[in-house]
This record gives C-alpha cells, sequence and structure tokens, in this order.
C-alpha cells in the first residue's frame, strides 16, 4: 500500500531567480507544484543526483557565492 503523501513541514527558503526559476520548470514538467517537487529530489536523492557532478558544481558555487551576495 503507498504511503501518504503528507507535507509535515514547511520553512523559509531563499533562493536565487535562477534556482527558482529551474524549480518552478521542473515542477511543471513533472506535474507538481514547488514544494512536492523539492520533496521528489530529496527523499529520490541517491538515485537523482551524480555526485561527482554534485561535488564539482558545489565547488564552482561556493567559489562565486561571495559575489552573488553583493
Amino acid at each position: 500500500m503507498p504511503r501518504r503523501f503528507r507535507l509535515t513541514r514547511r520553512f523559509p527558503v531563499a533562493m536565487t531567480e535562477d534556482g527558482y526559476r529551474r524549480l518552478r520548470a521542473f515542477a511543471q514538467e513533472a506535474g507538481l507544484d514547488e514544494g512536492e517537487a523539492l520533496s521528489f529530489l530529496f527523499e529520490n536523492w541517491t538515485s537523482v543526483i551524480d555526485h561527482d557532478t554534485l561535488t564539482h558544481r558545489l565547488r564552482l558555487f561556493n567559489a562565486e557565492l561571495e559575489d552573488r551576495k553583493r
């Protein structure tokens, strides 16, 4: 029997415009709302993320973060 989908946590999230735009596009393509799309991504993290690519992209993001905050 499938688990009931319950949204049990709400939290304020700060996102870049580009990140939010991509989240909305992904959610629309998948037929989900933004919260459901985030839940899907994090519940299935290990199967949807390429660890090597993630590590590389995270390094790039962190290197640019201070400049992007200005």
